[in-house]
């Protein structure tokens, strides 16, 4: 969605000027990585836990519904939630959402996108209700990687997570 000024220029001339970027954000479950792209461009990435087995992250369009900086689950821990989930961004009304949570570097959530610390808070800044969502790609894809690269390289194998 994009936000214009008209105005009149020469008084003949009537031009529109964006405010706002293009924004979407791709959820590459296959990577286990989250990308903030604007006008088409990576603006800025980061690591992400999705759903283990059996609770896999839906694959989907979606968009952000509701962002809220101190959310507390009324689902999770079963049977009567209480767990926080902060910077959280509302995927789904079933309970799907990205949010700060643990990233171990493998799936391991109920079936939200939980994001690092410090790349959680810069999404939440970064995106607005309305942001569109894709989530592709399969967990288990990443998970058969690993384990090939445990059985090939041995023990001394490891993902190194960089950032500038």
């Amino acid at each position: 969605m994009r936000y214009k000024i008209r105005g009149i220029l020469f008084g003949l001339l009537i031009i529109s000027i964006p405010l706002w970027a293009y924004q979407e954000i791709v959820v590459d479950l296959s990577e286990q990585k989250a990308y903030a792209i604007e006008d088409g461009y990576i603006v800025f990435e980061g690591r992400i836990s999705s759903g283990k087995i059996g609770r896999e992250t839906p694959n989907g369009e979606f968009k952000i519904l509701q962002k809220k900086r101190k959310h507390v689950s009324n689902l999770w821990p079963k049977p009567n939630g209480g767990a926080k989930m902060p910077y959280m961004m509302r995927l789904t009304n079933s309970g799907i959402a990205m949010h700060l949570g643990y990233v171990p570097n493998r799936p391991a959530s109920h079936g939200c996108i939980r994001l690092k610390n410090g790349f959680a808070q810069k999404m939440y800044r970064w995106a607005r209700v309305g942001t569109p969502v894709y989530v592709e790609g399969d967990a288990r894809d990443y998970l058969d990687a690993k384990r090939f690269a445990k059985e090939y390289y041995g023990d001394e194998y490891g993902i190194v997570d960089y950032h500038d």
